[in-house]
């Protein structure tokens, strides 16, 4: 499974939902699901925007969790 990381990153930067969708142009629909975890696919063009923002990589993003049921 994918975790999205958006919503520490944007704790630790003090940002809201409407702020980080007015410095990256992504709607807050698209902000608030990435927030919420309820994203089945992002796109590179989002990625790029988030990693600019917070001036991080991928990997703080997003995260891959092993399942639990996989060996």
């Amino acid at each position: 499974m994918l975790k999205v990381k958006l919503s520490d990153l944007m704790g630790k930067h003090k940002l809201t939902i409407a702020k980080v969708s007015e410095l990256t142009s992504l709607s807050r629909p698209t902000i608030s699901a990435l927030y919420h975890e309820k994203v089945s696919r992002i796109d590179f063009e989002t990625v790029i925007k988030l990693c600019k923002l917070f001036n991080c990589t991928v990997g703080d993003l997003i995260e891959y969790v092993p399942d639990s049921t996989e060996d």
